[in-house]
């Protein structure tokens, strides 16, 4: 009986061609390897990275090794990494704070306007006293120095009404006060030091006494109208050097600032 032969058995001479069998092997060796790196890629997308897969093209394949400390060290890494990223990064400057605007309750009051600035007023100083002055200011002029009724009128006459104060026309002393019987009526001399002496007659009544200091405007009698007079008026004389050495005494005040309309 004859046995009949399989095709699938090798013989002896298609035994080195048996490059079908190992082929297809291959194949299927070829794929499992795409399955073990994706599943490795697998791993490492979830933080298992650091897995190896040993893989043989030929023979059985090995199991992957996953490193479960590669996630602390990655981030240890990124920590680090960051770190020293911020520390180089440029500092910019920071904005000027801004004042917080205060509350209506610690709000500053408004500057209120300020008043209207005053120049300080100067003291007033007293002016300085001159060292002569008419005897009776505002008087009427009734006779001048001069040749009268055949006579020299010796003086300036004053008019104002009776009672009215006399001056003394500078500061000087007291040497004559009263009524000699002279024609003058009650008269006062005064030397005023410098030369010269004033004469005031016919006067009503005396304010000073003989050796009393005066000053210069001061009150020494009163108008009247006493001796050889025919109303009541002042009779003002200017002596030099001496008593009875009468001037014109309208030149002589005029050179002392006193105008009298004579």
């Amino acid at each position: 009986m004859k046995v009949p032969v399989q095709e699938d058995s090798p013989t002896k001479n298609e035994k080195t061609v048996h490059a079908p069998g190992r082929h297809r092997l291959h194949k299927q060796k070829s794929r499992r390897n795409p399955y073990l790196i994706v599943g490795a890629l697998a791993l490492a997308s979830l933080g298992l990275g650091g897995a190896t897969v040993a893989t043989a093209d030929h023979g059985t394949p090995t199991p992957a090794a996953v490193d479960f400390d590669a996630q602390s060290r990655a981030e240890a890494a990124a920590r680090a990494d960051r770190s020293a990223r911020e520390s180089t990064a440029p500092v910019t400057p920071s904005a000027s704070p801004v004042s917080p605007s205060p509350s209506p309750s610690t709000a500053s009051p408004a500057p209120t306007q300020k008043a209207a600035t005053t120049k300080p007023t100067p003291k007033r100083t007293a002016a300085p006293k001159p060292s002569w002055v008419i005897p009776m200011k505002g008087a009427e002029i009734t006779s001048c120095y001069g040749m009268r009724w055949g006579t020299l009128h010796a003086g300036i006459d004053f008019a104002m009404p009776a009672g009215t104060p006399i001056h003394a026309a500078a500061a000087g002393t007291v040497v004559k006060a009263g009524d000699v019987g002279d024609g003058y009526g009650i008269s006062v001399f005064i030397d005023h030091g410098n030369g010269y002496l004033t004469h005031y007659a016919h006067q009503s009544r005396l304010a000073v006494t003989v050796g009393e200091k005066v000053g210069v405007g001061e009150v020494i009698g009163y108008e009247g109208s006493t001796g050889d007079s025919t109303g009541p008026h002042l009779h003002f004389e200017v002596h030099k050097g001496q008593m009875w050495n009468q001037i014109d005494p309208a030149p002589f005040l005029r050179a002392r600032g006193i105008d009298v309309a004579c």
